[in-house]
């Protein structure tokens, strides 16, 4: 049996998936980058004084800072990731090519973990960039703690409704 001629709309329709001028794709990125530059006063300095002043008080704290002692002893390779990872986010620059859920996802973390990070990007963000690159920074930071933590939750098998959060269940204590 002979396959059907591909409809009209198949071949008509533009997608906006298809790249048809890879040079014109790639010169609205740069103007995109260009343009969130502008409009946050965010470049690669202001990254990196917001990553190690942001992960010089993760080290410090008392809750999350152990999670990441267990698991990076050498922080330099580390840092730069998270370098790259917020030129991602914040300017789309697209040169993280990471994948951060996965990493996220066995940790024994929840809810109190990710409004802890929260709270330090937050006063990183605001002691080390101007109000308006503060704000951009930590709009997209909210996002990435509340993704993760619905990842978190789910690898854990629970599904979280809107608005509901993540806490771990802890064993009872009980005296010996």
């Amino acid at each position: 049996m002979a396959k059907p001629a591909p409809t009209p709309y198949l071949t008509t329709m533009p997608s906006p998936f298809r790249i048809d001028d890879p040079a014109d794709a790639e010169a609205r990125r740069v103007a995109a980058v260009q343009r969130l530059r502008d409009e946050t006063g965010i470049d690669e300095a202001m990254i990196d004084a917001l990553v190690e002043g942001f992960y010089a008080r993760v080290r410090d704290d008392r809750l999350i800072g152990p999670i990441f002692a267990a698991r990076i002893t050498d922080w330099g390779p580390h840092l730069a990731q998270m370098k790259l990872f917020w030129s991602s986010v914040a300017l789309s620059t697209g040169v993280y090519q990471g994948r951060p859920m996965p990493k996220h996802l066995p940790l024994p973390i929840d809810a109190r973990h990710f409004d802890r990070w929260l709270e330090l990007f937050v006063e990183a963000a605001q002691t080390l960039c101007p109000p308006v690159a503060a704000a951009h920074f930590v709009e997209r930071a909210r996002r990435i703690a509340e993704s993760l933590e619905l990842g978190v939750a789910t690898a854990s098998g629970v599904i979280l409704a809107k608005g509901e959060r993540f806490i771990r269940k802890s064993e009872a204590w009980t005296p010996e």
